[in-house]
Order: C-alpha cells, then structure tokens, then sequence
C-alpha cells in the first residue's frame, strides 16, 4: 500500500512554503499560477482516466487558486489591466466548469492557453519592475 504522504511530498511542502514566506508579491502570483497550471495537467488526465472525483477535488483547487489570483486584484486602482485580469479570470472559471460537466480536456486546454498568457505577461512585468 502507497503512503499519500511521503517524505518526499513532506519535503516539497517544506519547500515551497518556504518560498512562499521570502516571496515578493510578484513572485506569489507566479507561484499561484504556476500551481494551478500544474493542477490542470493533473485535472486532464484524471478526466483522461474518468477519475471523476479526483477530477472534481482538481477543478477544486483550480478554482480556489482562480479566486485568490482575483481577489488580489486591486480593481479601484489597477486600471484596465486588472478589469481585463478580472474578465481572464472569470472566463477561466467558466471553461473550468464547463469542462467539469462535460468532462472535456478542450475546455482544460483553453485555460492552459489563457493562464501561460498571463503567466507570461506577468513573467515579462517582473522583468521590467
């Protein structure tokens, strides 16, 4: 029997709140969106697998992440690039669910598609910050 806890998980964990606590917040939202990308990869294949309840803990997460990213947005002061981040995010959501309810990878890979944009963008942003 496999331990869902390993040591090595333990250590990752260990790690990436360790990253997380010395993180600007420039980094945080890379470090946010660089877990829900990995998340959608897992979501693909578990929808691949038709295992549908670690499909729906993955949508889950992805979600949680989605609106912790939107929740930082500071709407009244950021302009139209957080008005235009907020409607990304909001869009993501939508393909998310969709995907969810019809067990479709396309709708996963839209929001891989939309999400590597703006982690691109925001790659490009601390270049220049």
């Amino acid at each position: 029997m496999l331990m869902h806890d390993s040591g090595y998980d333990s250590y990752q964990q260990v790690n990436l709140d360790a990253q997380a606590a010395s993180a600007t917040p420039h980094q945080l939202v890379l470090m946010l969106i660089d877990g829900l990308l990995d998340e959608l990869v897992r979501v693909k294949g578990h929808i691949s697998a038709k295992r549908l309840a670690e499909k729906g803990e993955g949508i889950n997460k992805c979600m949680n992440i989605l609106i912790g990213l939107d929740s930082a947005l500071d709407i009244d002061n950021g302009g139209e690039i957080a008005a235009n981040l907020h409607d990304l995010y909001d869009f993501i959501q939508t393909e998310l669910f969709r995907a969810s309810v019809n067990n479709d990878n396309a709708r996963i890979e839209t929001a891989e598609q939309v999400i590597t944009t703006i982690r691109e963008g925001w790659e490009g942003f601390g270049k220049h910050a």
